[in-house]
């Protein structure tokens, strides 16, 4: 250890997914959030995940790190506690009879200090059973091996909530079924269909469903939270492998699955999902002596490769096929889903670009796929469209990708659907821009509308964005005319006190004001934190402010308020209040997306070295690899991305820029592998705790005077060479050239 007490680490630093404990910010409740996350086990972008239940008494919060009891490994699709779950079910592994038919009433105490939560692996022992369970994922299914300690009956629970079926062919040894639950589906009756078998024989003696006290024989109808027992034929070896397969398209579908995923062995499948965690954690190798830290950005790393989650299939043919939900068929091509737009793409999708390109392009076609079914771009998807969180911010994943030249033939499509779906009202308000007639025809979305000021911020950016694709078409005229309209975020400025407010359809401010006052105008937030959301044009806020000074005062004000609140919007304290109160960073409430981009807003004002403290605080103070490891709600890689690009020193604030904003990198050296196989290699001379600001910056060499460097620029290769310094420069970054503004 250094005098500080930190670990050291001598050479490069690559963590593997057997090092990752997957339960970092899995503490959590309805009323406060410490990530809200899931400790997922399976494939990057799997189309299922396995948690470990815990409890299912919390509805979606059915796992805590800190409880003592197992239920089962839950096959799930939950991208969000407040989105819920879909196409689960329960397996768990038991021994003896039961004496009690409720899930609490088989539950057995683990101990989770002993227990394995790794991204391709869990391992749990059943106390109450004595029963040691293995689980290894693969993209489609699972093999689950179970160790019977005791010479008693060996068996495996299914359950599932809502209407579910199962049959056993005792004849071949193969279970099938279904799961019909779900949070929300356009097709009501949409059905996730499984296959499994064992190398053990199944018995159809103790085979059956419960009622009371009463097992009774396998048929295919099930109640409710039913529990079926699937017993074994005794057998001698202890130890039954369950290969499971699941499918969205069909009962034939999940068997081909299956007999796919039978031509690996448990630890052939456990090697395979090792090593694709591996080839996604391995992009990026770093040097440093904090091994703590170089663990968060790991554990953060991981937290990226999940969502979206693939939704498509291969036939028997191989080729693509997905379940539309809509027209409630199966279709051929690419389909994802369980992701939130209004807070991926501000910081995973331009991770994608830099380190899977081609996955993102793939990404892509799927949600192309998605506006082809629906008639709409999608906000939020799972397992289809659910309408949550303001505007249509798919629009700065795809106009990101344009300006970085990824899923190029796509783009016409992709220009057509962006400007239908921001100027063809839906009668599903799951769908399209909620005001949008009233934002072309005012300039606004009038305050009649809920959370009216983030619409109006979010249409404005992604009319900015409609123009950079297409502007990279090549229809100057269409890219000058939505680019003239991305400037409607300024209606809705009132320069008599600085905030964005919302606006009645007489062009009058509404009043009273409160500028503390959440929700209602505004979603998630206050004016405080909602009144910067100009993502493409701060030199023009910069202007309604009147200039660079004011600019920096009213910065300089936010981060000094004191994180206060009032609930005005809501009827009660919601969890995002309580996380900005508890990190205690001022009015910039880091806890919650809406205000990743406000710590580098110092940067356009030419104060780059407050931009820096900030962030070099953030990054020490509210992220680590523990259950408590995020300072609010992490949704869908989001708040991990986050970390990941201020680590690392850059930070997308405008996707559809091509440009990342420069920051303060956390580690001595960072080599990022690209797809191309250059390299990207970022390192920081006296990188310690009491550095906290830049004093001199080159690039491949050279002295770097600017406050942003392109996308462009990095996968050609590029060596950053940050100097640290105890104190900021002074007279450098008066002359330095700003980041990206329309």
């Amino acid at each position: 250890m250094d005098r500080t007490g930190v670990p050291l680490l001598t050479g490069v630093i690559t963590m593997k997914a057997i090092q990752i404990d997957t339960r970092q910010g899995t503490a959590n409740s309805a009323t406060y959030s410490n990530g809200n996350t899931l400790p997922y086990t399976g494939v990057p972008w799997g189309m299922n995940y396995f948690v470990a239940q815990t409890t299912n008494e919390k509805g979606s919060w059915f796992f805590h790190p800190q409880d003592h009891t197992f239920q089962g490994f839950r096959l799930t699709h939950q991208p969000s506690p407040w989105m819920g779950d879909f196409s689960q079910l329960l397996l768990t592994p038991l021994t003896g009879e039961i004496q009690q038919h409720t899930l609490y009433g088989i539950q057995s105490s683990y101990r989770p200090e002993e227990a394995v939560f790794n991204p391709h692996y869990l391992k749990i022992k059943q106390l109450r059973y004595q029963i040691t369970s293995e689980l290894v994922p693969s993209t489609y299914g699972a093999k689950l091996k179970i160790h019977y300690a005791k010479n008693d009956l060996h068996s495996l629970l299914f359950s599932a909530p809502a209407e579910s079926a199962i049959a056993v062919d005792f004849d071949t040894n193969i279970v099938t079924g279904y799961v019909k639950n779900f949070a929300d589906c356009v097709d009501k009756n949409f059905k996730m269909y499984f296959a499994f078998t064992a190398d053990q024989i199944f018995s159809p003696a103790e085979t059956g469903f419960f009622e009371g006290e009463i097992r009774k024989a396998a048929d295919h109808n099930q109640a409710d939270d039913q529990l079926f027992q699937l017993a074994f034929r005794e057998f001698s070896s202890g130890t039954a492998v369950v290969t499971i397969a699941t499918s969205f398209i069909s009962p034939e579908q999940a068997q081909l699955n299956l007999q796919r995923e039978l031509t690996d062995d448990f630890y052939t499948t456990k090697e395979k999902a090792e090593t694709a965690w591996n080839d996604y954690l391995g992009k990026i190798n770093i040097t440093d002596r904090d091994s703590k830290k170089v663990s968060t950005f790991y554990h953060c790393l991981y937290r990226t490769g999940l969502f979206p989650q693939r939704f498509y299939e291969y036939d028997a043919l191989k080729q693509p096929i997905h379940y539309n939900t809509t027209a409630k068929r199966v279709e051929k091509g690419i389909l994802y889903t369980n992701n939130g737009f209004w807070d991926t793409y501000k910081t995973v999708f331009p991770l994608y670009s830099l380190l899977v390109p081609e996955l993102y392009a793939e990404m892509l076609e799927g949600f192309l796929n998605s506006y082809r079914e629906s008639g709409y771009l999608p906000k939020w998807l799972s397992p289809d469209e659910r309408g949550m969180m303001p505007g249509t911010l798919i629009d700065a994943v795809i106009a990101d990708a344009a300006v970085k030249n990824i899923g190029a033939e796509l783009m016409p499509d992709f220009l057509k659907a962006m400007e239908y779906t921001a100027s063809t009202p839906s009668a599903n308000g799951n769908y399209g821009r909620q005001g949008g007639k009233d934002y072309e025809r005012l300039g606004y979305v009038p305050l009649s509308y809920h959370e009216s000021v983030n619409h109006t911020l979010d249409y404005a950016y992604s009319d900015f964005c409609i123009s950079v694709v297409a502007g990279y078409l090549g229809l100057p005229d269409k890219a000058k005319k939505y680019r003239d309209r991305s400037r409607n975020y300024q209606q809705l400025f009132s320069k008599a006190d600085g905030f964005m407010r919302a606006k009645d359809e007489n062009g009058q401010f509404r009043t009273p004001f409160n500028p503390f006052a959440w929700g209602g105008d505004y979603a998630e937030g206050s004016a405080w934190q909602s009144s910067f959301a100009v993502f493409h044009d701060f030199a023009g806020l910069i202007e309604q402010f009147g200039g660079e000074n004011a600019f920096l005062a009213r910065l300089t004000e936010l981060a000094n308020t004191p994180p206060t609140f009032d609930v005005t919007g809501y009827p009660y304290e919601i969890h995002e209040m309580s996380e900005m109160a508890m990190i205690d960073f001022g009015q910039i409430a880091l806890s919650n997306q809406p205000s990743f981009h406000i710590p580098y807003l110092f940067t356009y004002a030419k104060r780059p070295d407050l931009t820096q403290l900030l962030v070099k605080q953030a990054c020490s103070r509210f992220f680590d690899d523990s259950f408590t490891g995020f300072p609010g709600d992490e949704d869908n890689g989001s708040m991990a991305g986050w970390y990941v690009w201020s680590t690392l020193g850059l930070y997308p604030v405008t996707p559809g820029s091509g440009e990342y904003v420069l920051g303060i990198p956390a580690f001595d050296e960072v080599v990022i592998t690209l797809p191309t196989g250059k390299i990207v290699r970022i390192s920081s001379h006296n990188n310690t705790v009491q550095h906290q600001f830049v004093a001199g910056l080159k690039w491949n060499g050279e002295v770097f005077k600017k406050l942003a460097i392109s996308h462009q620029e990095l996968v050609c290769g590029a060596e950053l060479e940050f100097e640290l310094g105890l104190v900021p420069p002074l007279g450098v970054y008066g002359t330095a050239i700003p980041p990206f503004s329309i």
